[in-house]
């Protein structure tokens, strides 16, 4: 069973600028624990059997002009039914003043009511985006997340291989950090995975010999990313002599992250080897692959041979863990 997470309702509220109109708690401890919400179209006529109750709540137009229909006495009624059955917050959107009754059965039923000048669509999508990052299955690998070209690549080996190393050499060549030693990875759809790192140590890498540094004050604002796509895992391994590295780029490995399958390489590491510029190479290579080019496909076409296939067409694909 995965666990649960939630998000405090302070910080939806200053994740869209919402304005409170009535807080009945402290909002650090109101906790949000759906990433969807609901609309209430049929609830308000009074079907309430599929109702929701861990879902934040949203009124526009539609929901206002419905309520016009009703006497003072009849949509006080409405909204209190609704309400008592304990909706997290409400959220009032396009600058609509709320009703004098929807505010008293709030007040009743300790129901938080926030505004908003946003369009109700453009709140909806940005408030579903904002919740599905923050609860998101998650979890933490051991690690280096770097941008490259804007390839999100998730550095991975035994601790001293040079994960740290590669990752200020990458960012001295411009390119940026995301997460050092910890990465914090959010699965926020099944074909998308996303990469941080915890609060407390973030933009601080560890250099054996050196010590910590922050790469931000260090490198400045440019260097660094609160947070990137996961596109590829590079997993850096001590060269082994008596292991065979793949030197075609025929196969195409994979390894499953939060049951996300995620292209990996591994790249040998030796003295002499420019780690950064390989780690380069592989990210470009990684995009013109997602963009439909394999270099070593092309090669066999210019040699006159035929390209290995597996039955479905595609290459040969592996499944790795690390």
């Amino acid at each position: 069973m995965e666990p649960k997470f939630s998000v405090s309702l302070s910080k939806i509220i200053k994740e869209l600028s919402l304005d409170v109109a009535y807080m009945p708690n402290n909002p650090d401890e109101i906790q949000i624990f759906s990433k969807d919400i609901t609309r209430p179209g049929l609830e308000l006529t009074g079907f309430l059997d599929f109702f929701d109750n861990s879902r934040i709540m949203l009124f526009g137009n539609t929901e206002n002009s419905y309520l016009n229909r009703f006497s003072t006495e009849q949509r006080y009624h409405v909204i209190e039914r609704l309400f008592s059955l304990d909706p997290p917050a409400i959220i009032v959107t396009r600058s609509i003043i709320p009703y004098g009754e929807l505010m008293s059965a709030a007040e009743k039923c300790k129901i938080p009511v926030l505004r908003t000048s946003e369009p109700t669509s453009s709140v909806t999508a940005e408030l579903v985006n904002f919740m599905n990052l923050e609860l998101a299955p998650r979890v933490t690998r051991h690690g280096v997340l770097v941008e490259v070209y804007g390839e999100g690549l998730l550095l991975v080996g035994d601790s001293g291989v040079g994960k740290s190393e590669t990752a200020i050499e990458l960012i001295k060549r411009g390119h940026r950090l995301i997460a050092d030693d910890a990465v914090e990875i959010r699965r926020v759809s099944n074909t998308q995975l996303i990469g941080s790192a915890p609060e407390n140590i973030r933009h601080f890498i560890e250099l054996r010999g050196i010590g910590i540094i922050n790469a931000r004050r260090i490198f400045g604002m440019g260097s660094v990313k609160l947070s990137q796509k996961i596109d590829m895992v590079i997993n850096l391994e001590l060269w082994d002599n008596k292991k065979v590295y793949d030197r075609m780029g025929m196969n195409s490995e994979m390894t499953e992250i939060l049951n996300n399958q995620i292209p990996i390489v591994t790249i040998p590491v030796k003295p002499g080897r420019n780690l950064a510029v390989i780690i380069e190479v592989a990210a470009m290579n990684n995009r013109q692959r997602k963009m439909g080019y394999n270099a070593a496909r092309e090669l066999f076409a210019a040699l006159g041979l035929e390209y290995p296939e597996d039955e479905d067409g595609t290459g040969d694909v592996k499944a790795i863990e690390f």
